[in-house]
């Protein structure tokens, strides 16, 4: 009977984690390839309405990407504006549509907005999801995109001409004194992909990022302890993270294990307002808090009571607008050159 005890024991014992093991590996394609929202007339017409209500006119907007891949979005502009561009990055499975809300009180308040499609997402093209890797890359492209465009009659300033490349490292519009601030509000995935991007890239100057991700191997944990158990995640069930992180890049070749806007805000001083939810448990406002505990550059953490996840804009709809207009206003203040040459 003693026997047949510790038997049982050992067996409750492994069972879970080699469940969560065999768990984690099959689920591993399931997060490099999210659900596409399509991007449906109906959609459209409605973000239309939207932006109509503020005067603000919309112009469709494609980049290539580093690797060829086509990503769609738009650039919207206010009526009055006030000379500075925000890019709004949306959640997973999810499109530009999901910041429409955001676009709305920064367009009411004169600051032009990129609403661009992640790859893997609504009308953007890509394979698969990277969570920031591939994605701080592409938002190099579209800021590029967007200074040719917007200073095409100011050539001189740049001393390029409009068939010369920008460097890798910017430093041409780095040096140079661009008339606009580049900033950046995302939610999510979108949080921590506009995180690592401003890391990548020093033209962004400051950044609103609401229930970012601290690592996909942090979040991983979440995803194991089933959302609700994080614990769990992190010790009977962190198997099932381990072998979907090291499954999803062995098909990916990506270093999963390095997608950390934790590492990010380490890694360049750029200004962060983190946005946690109160009742989130997606992700849980450990996230933010370890991000706002890693960040070297000025940073504010605001926790919203009762939210849920990216919820904030609907919890305390003023509240979210005064701190986010405020955030930008105080770093919009900074001349451009200033900025992008930290």
């Amino acid at each position: 009977m003693k026997r047949r005890l510790i038997r049982i024991a050992i067996i409750l014992l492994l069972a879970p984690p080699l469940i969560a093991a065999i768990g984690g590996w099959l689920a591993g394609p399931t997060f490099l390839h999210p659900l596409r929202r399509e991007l449906t007339p109906e959609l459209i017409r409605e973000a239309d309405a939207d932006f109509a209500t503020v005067h603000a006119h919309r112009e469709d907007l494609v980049v290539t990407a580093a690797d060829g891949t086509k990503l769609r979005g738009w650039r919207v502009r206010p009526q009055n504006p006030n000379g500075s561009w925000v890019l709004l990055f949306h959640g997973v499975a999810d499109n530009r549509i999901g910041v429409v809300g955001q676009a709305h009180f920064l367009l009411r308040a004169g600051y032009s907005v990129v609403m661009m499609d992640a790859r893997a997402h609504g009308a953007s093209e890509g394979k698969i999801a990277t969570y920031g890797w591939l994605e701080r890359h592409d938002t190099s492209a579209v800021i590029d995109a967007l200074l040719y465009s917007e200073l095409a009659d100011q050539r001189c300033c740049l001393s390029v001409s409009p068939k010369e490349p920008l460097t890798r490292g910017h430093t041409l519009l780095g040096a140079s004194k661009l008339p606009f601030h580049v900033f950046a509000l995302g939610e999510s995935m979108g949080a921590g992909m506009a995180l690592q991007s401003a890391a990548a890239d020093p033209r962004i100057e400051a950044v609103v990022a609401e229930a970012a991700f601290a690592s996909l191997r942090e979040a991983a944990y979440d995803y194991a302890g089933l959302q609700k158990y994080p614990l769990l995640g992190q010790t009977l069930f962190a198997p099932g993270a381990w072998t979907m992180i090291y499954r999803g890049e062995t098909l990916a070749g990506f270093p999963a294990a390095e997608v950390s806007p934790q590492k990010s805000v380490a890694a360049r001083n750029f200004p962060v307002l983190l946005i946690c939810d109160g009742a989130d448990t997606t992700l849980p406002c450990r996230h933010s808090r370890k991000i706002f505990g890693a960040a070297t550059g000025p940073k504010e953490l605001w926790e919203v009571p009762g939210a849920f996840h990216t919820a904030a804009i609907a919890y305390q709809p003023a509240e979210f607008e005064r701190r986010v207009l405020a955030f930008f206003a105080r770093y919009g203040s900074v001349a451009p050159a200033e900025s992008f040459a930290k």
